[in-house]
């Protein structure tokens, strides 16, 4: 049974009869979405912005045998993932941090970054700062397709069939490794959301929330 064409695919259609500026429209619509899924696998942003640009160019190489069996999303995200495998295997990566060090770590560095220490605004947004550090070392430290997984379905908020498709496993395969890495992810991270100065601060029970955790 073929997808139903929706404004994705009847761009990724006119790309493949040789229309650059649907092409554009494309790379404009998904350039920071790819980029966010890349960068949560790879842990660089540079590489991460270098690698989403192969993605796209090996898309627009790749329009004129494109067929219409699943979403662009799907598709797009597919080809990041598979490349950030490639590059996973071409090179060893550095241990990731512990949650530990980077709490100790980073608390004076983000006090230096902004000065108004005592507004409310510069407190949530070291806040942030300090749980966005904390998700991506979790995230880092889970494996490779769960962290893909969890990325797709948090983050990009793709269903679990589109995710089942990119990994290239079962729906029901998809769906435990997404509960039980953000069981994983709820267990390393709850220590950290209950202690110090989080402890009596509902903003960033709220950031918590929104991050899924």
């Amino acid at each position: 049974m073929s997808v139903p064409q929706d404004p994705d695919t009847e761009l990724m259609l006119r790309v493949k009869r040789g229309d650059i500026s649907a092409f554009e429209e494309i790379v404009d619509r998904y350039k920071q979405p790819v980029i966010g899924l890349v960068y949560r696998i790879i842990g660089d942003l540079t590489e991460a912005e270098d690698i989403a640009q192969n993605v796209f160019i090996h898309a627009y190489r790749s329009a004129k045998n494109y067929k219409v069996k699943a979403k662009l999303s799907t598709w797009l995200f597919t080809i990041a993932r598979n490349l950030c495998l490639n590059e996973i295997r071409r090179k060893s990566r550095h241990p990731a941090e512990s949650l530990d060090q980077i709490t100790e770590d980073k608390e004076e560095h983000f006090g230096r970054d902004i000065p108004d220490k005592n507004s409310s605004i510069a407190e949530e947004l070291i806040l942030r700062m300090e749980l966005e550090t904390l998700v991506k070392a979790a995230l880092d430290d889970l494996p490779e397709n769960q962290r893909t997984a969890i990325v797709l379905y948090q983050e990009q908020g793709l269903s679990y069939e589109e995710i089942s498709k990119i990994l290239g496993c079962s729906l029901s395969a998809t769906k435990s490794l997404i509960h039980r890495g953000r069981e994983i992810l709820k267990a390393r991270l709850k220590p950290y959301l209950k202690t110090g100065h989080w402890e009596t601060t509902e903003r960033i029970k709220k950031l918590s929330k929104k991050s899924g955790f």
